[in-house]
């Protein structure tokens, strides 16, 4: 199993200065202690159903590419990027900019977005969920084309692209790797079992292990191998859980059909508590499942 790292909030000791080096810390950290993926939210605003909306929030790419810079084979996305955040073909040209400058460690996490109170405070459209959805299908297939030879024209329902040009291309190949976010059992998993490398689910064992084979019945349908698509899936432990606790939850999430585990860092001192807490944990983990 693979230990994956989620960074969803920026909430430190030193204020505002002092979130560049904490972060750049946690990325390298994270890289030394055997971390594969290192994720940030896509949000403009902190989650006022966890924090106060005034927390401090970075915008993901940006912060990815301060992470990228600091390390050397760590992985890099966005969990998951809102779909009405940024044109198909901008958020393309992004996750480029972010795999070519990281020698092809970028993915694409992608999910419908929902966060309504940051798109009024910004001024950012906010269409119906039914509407969310569509923009989401054609948002992928924008980047799978840009990410291909084809650099001819897109027309879909809400997206007209002329011309889809992609220059220089991804280093990943084929292409950057697609992770969607969500367990919506009739549009989200059926996106994922049509096109993501990987999915994100939410919830206990017991719920993960449902939603997999709500996936499992949707590859069926449309003629893909399950084995094909990834399972990540977050996992709730206490910030000092003794490795032993670790790998009994570890375990219960591998038998629902996970294949990595993502932690969420929201601790005031984020390099520390993987050093303690997680380093004794990496080597084991790669035995269960």
């Amino acid at each position: 199993m693979e230990l994956d790292l989620h960074v969803p909030r920026f909430t430190w000791p030193g204020g505002n200065t002092a979130i560049g080096p904490t972060f750049a810390s946690v990325a390298e950290t994270a890289e030394a202690i055997g971390v594969r993926t290192l994720s940030v939210m896509d949000h403009w605003f902190q989650m006022d159903m966890m924090w106060p909306a005034e927390e401090p929030m970075l915008e993901g790419y940006t912060a990815l590419s301060l992470a990228a810079a600091k390390t050397e084979r760590l992985r890099f996305r966005l969990l998951v990027g809102g779909v009405t955040y940024r044109h198909p073909g901008l958020l393309a040209k992004t996750v480029t900019t972010l795999d070519v400058l990281s020698g092809g460690r970028a993915e694409l996490g992608l999910g419908a977005a929902w966060y309504e109170r940051e798109h009024r405070g910004l001024g950012v459209a906010f269409p119906p969920l039914r509407e969310r959805y569509e923009r989401l299908e054609e948002t992928i297939q924008i980047c799978f084309q840009m990410w291909s030879d084809n650099d001819g024209p897109y027309q879909g329902k809400h997206y007209t692209l002329e011309e889809t040009l992609c220059s220089p291309a991804p280093v990943s190949a084929p292409r950057p790797r697609l992770l969607i976010g969500g367990g919506g059992e009739r549009k989200t998993l059926r996106l994922v079992a049509q096109y993501a490398d990987a999915c994100n689910i939410i919830g206990d064992a017991d719920t993960v292990r449902h939603k997999v084979d709500v996936l499992q019945q949707h590859c069926a349908e449309v003629g893909r191998e399950p084995e094909a698509i990834e399972v990540t899936a977050l996992i709730g432990v206490a910030d000092d859980a003794a490795p032993d606790v670790i790998l009994r939850e570890a375990e219960s999430f591998a038998a629902a059909g996970v294949d990595s585990i993502v932690i969420r860092s929201t601790g005031p001192d984020p390099a520390r508590w993987l050093e303690e807490t997680w380093a004794p944990v990496v080597p084991r983990l790669k035995s269960v499942g």
